[in-house]
């Protein structure tokens, strides 16, 4: 390629596009985080780890911490169920778990977890996020809701469940 041309193509990459407004709102895909600031959030506690033998996976069972005291019942499998269990009662197994390890990765990196959200509730499956804050700044990270659960008890310092409202209402509609 010529000089030029080559001048031309960075010109041309560079170079807006003039038919886009420069305030043109911009849709975000729903898989990046949602944005706290612009969505309201309730604060929830865990309230128990519940397996039914009639149920075919146990139930963490959340109570929002405010009226009208909703609560949000979230099936997860039975292996995440002993582990949120467990950090709840503060019990260690004698060789450590994936969160347990975790839990200890982020202690030794100096990183906290903010708080656990729980963003979204589609055809039956809840989503969630940790929000972590560390020496290298701020990150929020997708995950399971029963690993945010999990690794927000397992913190020196309980971090915060927090629920989006808009999760609340489809889980009641």
């Amino acid at each position: 390629m010529s000089d030029d041309t080559t001048a031309e193509a960075e010109a041309s990459a560079v170079a807006p596009d003039p038919e886009v407004a420069v305030d043109e709102t911009i849709v975000i895909p729903e898989e990046t985080a949602v944005d706290p600031d612009t969505v309201q959030f309730n604060v929830m506690s865990v309230e128990s780890v519940l397996y039914d033998l009639s149920d075919s996976s146990p139930l963490v069972h959340l109570t929002e911490s405010d009226t009208p005291y909703r609560y949000l019942a979230i099936p997860i499998a039975l292996p995440e169920a002993v582990a949120l269990h467990n950090a709840l009662d503060k019990i260690d197994g004698r060789r450590p778990g994936t969160h347990e390890v975790m839990s200890k990765i982020l202690q030794q990196l100096k990183a906290d977890i903010v708080a656990a959200r729980i963003t979204r509730y589609e055809n039956g499956v809840f989503y969630a996020e940790l929000d972590v804050m560390s020496p290298s700044g701020h990150d929020v990270f997708d995950c399971r809701t029963s690993d945010a659960l999990i690794l927000a008890t397992r913190q020196s310092v309980r971090a915060p469940v927090l629920c989006a409202e808009s999760v609340l209402r489809d889980y009641y509609a």
